[in-house]
C-alpha cells in the first residue's frame, strides 16, 4: 500500500554552511554543555511518576512512504502532562527553586526536600511566570505545584479554552493577552519585572539565557532515552523535528550529535509556513522575526522569532528546513489515528504530529524535496511525536473520532 495525502505546496530551504561533520563539544555552536544531559537525567527520573517515553516502529507508515524505517518517539504518556515539555519547565523551576534557597538559608535542596516542602517558608514567597501557547506553560504550573511556589501563565489570544483549563488545574492563574505569542512574552516578562516575578520561558534573547537553558537542558532527556531504545546498531540517516523557537530542536539534536559525532543524521526543521520564522532565518542566515497574527492549527509552533540561544545550535546542524501549511499536520493526525499498513493506531496533536507531516508531505512533493533529502528505501527515519492530545475536544473535531475511539 502506498500513501497518497493531499498534495501541498511546502516551502523548502537547503542548508549549504552546517557545521562540518565533526565533534559536538568542540563545535562554538554547542551551547548546551554536555555534563548538563547527565545531570537534567538524574534529576528527572527521580521525580514521582517518572517513566521513559516508547519509540515506536511505524513499519507500515514506513512502507507505503518507500524508505526504510521509521521509528517515532511518544511523548504523549509525559507525566500524565501530555507532552515533552513537562521535561522542560518542570526542570527550570526545579533549579531555580534551589538557587533561592541557597541564597536564603546557604543549604543546597535536593529533589526529596523540595517535593516534601521542607523550604515552603521560602518557596512559598516565591512567583514564577511564562509565557505559552499550551504546553510549556502547563509544565511550568505543575512544576510549581509540585515544588511548592506561586504560578501565572499568560496565553496568546488563539489559545483553546480547553488548554488554559489544563494548565489552570495545577493552580495557576491563566491570563490571556490579546495578542499574537511574541507579544505576549514581551507582556509576560514586563509585568515579571514590575512584580518581582521570575520568567521561566523555553525561549531565550539578550540578557535572558539562564533559565532557557536549563528548560533545553531538560529536553535532552528525551534523546537519551530514545538512544537506549534504537534497535542496537542503528543509527537514523535523517531526524525529522518540529520546532517554534527552537528548544526543543536544540534540546533533541544536541544530545544526538554527541552521540554519533562525525555520523550525526541529517536534520530537517519543521515549521508552519504561517509561523516560518526558521525557514526565513535559514534563507537569510541570520534570525528573522516575523510580525503578524501567526496562527496556525499547530499552536505550540505558532512563533516569530526564534531563541537566541536556539539559533546558535540551529544555524550549525540544521541540514534543511520545511515550512508545511496545516492541511498537512490535520491529514497526518488522521494519517497517525487510522494506522497504516498494520501500524497500531497513534493519537497525535496538532504539533506533535508536525515532523511526521513534514516528512510525508516532504515524499508526496511535486518537486524535487524527496530527492534533494534523499529520502529513499534505504532511509532510516527518526521523528518525536510531541504531544498527545492535549485538547482532546479540539482533537475529536479534527480526527472525527476521541482519543479514547482512536486506541480502542
Amino acid at each position: 500500500m502506498t500513501l497518497r495525502q493531499n498534495p501541498y505546496s511546502i516551502k523548502r530551504f537547503h542548508n549549504d554552511d552546517v557545521a562540518p561533520p565533526g565533534d559536538y563539544a568542540s563545535d562554538p555552536g554547542a551551547f548546551i554543555p554536555t555534563e548538563a544531559f547527565d545531570a537534567a537525567r538524574r534529576e528527572i527520573s527521580a521525580w514521582p511518576g517518572y517513566e521513559p517515553t516508547p519509540l515506536l516502529a511505524l513499519n507500515g507508515l514506513a512502507e507505503a512512504l518507500g524508505i526504510g524505517s521509521l521509528h517515532l518517539n511518544y511523548e504523549a504518556p509525559r507525566f500524565g502532562l501530555g507532552s515533552f515539555m513537562a521535561l522542560g519547565g518542570a526542570y527550570a523551576v526545579a533549579l531555580y527553586l534551589r538557587s533561592r534557597i541557597r541564597e536564603a538559608t546557604g543549604n543546597d535542596a535536593d529533589t526529596q526536600s523540595l517535593l516534601s516542602g521542607t523550604y515552603a517558608g521560602t518557596t512559598g514567597n516565591i512567583t514564577v511566570c511564562s509565557a505559552t501557547d499550551g504546553n510549556h506553560g502547563r509544565s511550568v504550573a505543575w512544576g510549581a505545584q509540585m515544588f511548592g511556589c506561586r504560578c501565572v501563565i499568560y496565553v496568546p489570544h488563539h489559545t483553546s479554552q480547553g488548554r488554559i483549563d489544563a494548565i489552570a488545574a495545577f493552580g495557576a492563574e491563566v491570563i490571556r493577552h490579546h495578542a499574537n505569542y511574541d507579544d505576549t512574552v514581551r507582556q509576560c516578562a514586563a509585568v515579571a519585572a514590575e512584580n518581582g516575578w521570575t520568567v521561566i520561558s523555553d525561549t531565550s534573547y539578550d540578557g535572558y539565557t539562564q533559565i532557557p537553558l536549563d528548560v533545553m537542558s531538560g529536553y535532552t532527556v528525551l534523546a537519551a532515552e530514545l538512544l537506549e531504545q534504537l534497535p542496537t546498531g542503528e543509527r537514523p540517516s535523517h531526524v525529522f523535528v518540529q520546532g517554534g523557537v527552537g528548544g526543543f530542536a536544540s534540546g533533541v539534536i544536541a544530545p544526538l550529535w554527541h552521540h554519533w559525532g562525525k555520523d550525526r543524521p541529517r536534520f530537517v526543521f519543521i515549521n508552519p509556513d504561517n509561523a516560518a520564522a526558521m525557514l526565513r532565518s535559514a534563507e537569510a542566515g541570520n534570525r528573522v522575526a516575523i510580525e503578524g497574527d501567526l496562527e496556525t492549527v499547530m499552536a505550540c509552533l505558532s512563533c516569530g522569532e526564534l531563541s537566541l540561544l536556539a539559533w546558535k545550535l540551529l544555524a550549525r546542524t540544521i541540514d534543511d528546513t520545511i515550512a508545511i501549511p496545516d492541511e498537512a499536520a490535520t491529514d497526518t493526525m488522521r494519517t497517525l489515528a487510522d494506522g497504516v499498513n498494520g501500524d497500531a493506531p497513534v493519537v497525535a496533536g496538532e504539533s506533535g504530529c508536525a515532523g511526521v507531516a513534514g516528512l510525508i508531505a516532504a515524499i508526496n512533493d511535486d518537486g524535487d524535496a524527496k530527492e534533494i533529502l534523499g529520502l529513499d528505501a534505504d532511509s532510516r527515519v527518526l521523528c518525536i511525536c510531541t504531544e498527545g492530545a492535549t485538547d482532546p475536544a479540539l482533537y475529536a473535531e479534527i480526527v472525527g473520532r476521541t482519543p479514547e475511539q482512536v486506541m480502542a
